[in-house]
């Protein structure tokens, strides 16, 4: 058989020869057929290859640039930032601008940005499994003073520096009130992220002071989408209600979270308690668990990361459902995903408009 369709095939192309002539082959004497850099690069212009190119580009300078600051003290986390800052406007661009241009184009930095918020959410809903439940709700008195106490200051002092910046930075029609507001609440929050990559780096989830900083931290990010809702409410002139529906659907959203979704998480522990019975049905829902809950906190008005975090942290403390759940989503989100979010941020990063915008002493202050 493979005999008779090669002659069949050879007919067909002798007739195709004959019919067709030169169009038939190709071969068209303006073409120059040599290998050039351009044939590589049209190759890869589709979104699917430049994506697969900026994953690569950030885990390999990634995991060089993290490796060293790990060597010298410091988190790998910031590693990561620094290379995406590398891979950025402010060093890449600059030295290979076109290279830059057809690696990170504008089009491509929504899905690269998507993927990175993925894996963050993933990362944040494992650290709130981290989270000892029982303790938390011990100290959750105590985290809330700290962490309102340790706005207070920061908070004040950019009220003060927003009196320097107002003339030159606030947008058209916004009055000192809202502007004030916004900066006092920009100088005061921590990077959650930042903060619970380092404290997870330096395996302190399972100490007291580990489990108040993230704590404190959820709670300062919770307070600071409040007050934003505020900012934004004065702005828009609609008046406090924003604000009020904001805070009052954020305590809604973790009363249902503790007393109607994590009952219901126990008695799916006490049914998935093996890795064969966990399966891709039970992964499926909990993905959903973290997209939904995130979805939620999107809509009430506080960030995306709050839900994921949350939708960890009523997950039954102590048990084997928690733990294979973890196994199988922290190796790929760890080494994957939740690096493109730290050098992402970098890649946003342009250096030059401080030093070259002349706002040296903005940045200062």
């Amino acid at each position: 058989m493979v005999v008779l369709a090669g002659i069949a095939l050879w007919f067909a192309f002798q007739n195709a020869s004959s019919r067709f002539g030169s169009q038939w082959s190709g071969n068209n004497p303006q073409v120059v057929n040599h290998f050039s850099f351009e044939h590589i690069t049209g190759n890869l212009q589709g979104s699917t290859s430049i994506l697969f190119l900026q994953i690569l580009a950030i885990l390999f300078l990634s995991q060089i640039i993290s490796r060293i600051f790990r060597r010298i003290g410091q988190p790998e986390v910031i590693g990561e930032m620094v290379a995406g800052i590398m891979l950025g406007p402010s060093l890449f661009g600059l030295l290979m601008p076109d290279a830059y241009a057809f690696l990170f184009p504008p089009s491509s930095l929504p899905i690269l940005q998507g993927l990175s918020q993925l894996g963050l959410m993933v990362f944040l809903f494992l650290i709130g499994m981290e989270v000892d439940f029982a303790q938390l709700k011990k100290h959750v008195q105590s985290a809330v003073f700290v962490s309102h106490a340790s706005i207070l200051l920061p908070f004040v002092l950019g009220v003060f520096l927003a009196i320097t910046l107002f003339q030159e930075f606030a947008p058209a029609n916004v009055t000192f009130v809202p502007f004030g507001l916004f900066m006092g609440i920009a100088m005061s929050i921590t990077a959650f992220p930042v903060l619970a990559r380092i404290v997870q780096e330096r395996g302190l989830l399972h100490t007291n002071s580990g489990r108040m900083a993230i704590t404190v931290a959820a709670v300062d990010d919770a307070t600071a989408w409040c007050l934003l809702a505020l900012v934004v409410a004065l702005v828009k002139a609609t008046g406090v209600g924003a604000a009020a529906y904001t805070v009052l659907f954020s305590v809604l959203f973790v009363l249902v979270m503790v007393y109607v979704i994590r009952p219901f998480l126990s008695r799916m522990g006490q049914v998935y308690f093996t890795r064969e019975i966990v399966g891709r049905g039970v992964m499926a829902f909990v993905i959903l668990l973290i997209l939904g809950s995130a979805i939620v906190t999107e809509t009430i008005g506080i960030h995306a990361f709050f839900g994921a975090f949350m939708a960890g942290v009523i997950f039954p403390s102590d048990s084997r459902f928690r733990r294979i759940i973890a196994d199988k989503l922290e190796d790929f989100a760890g080494a994957v995903l939740l690096p493109l979010f730290f050098a992402f941020t970098g890649v946003r990063t342009d250096l030059g408009l401080v030093f070259n915008g002349g706002s040296l002493g903005v940045f200062a202050l």
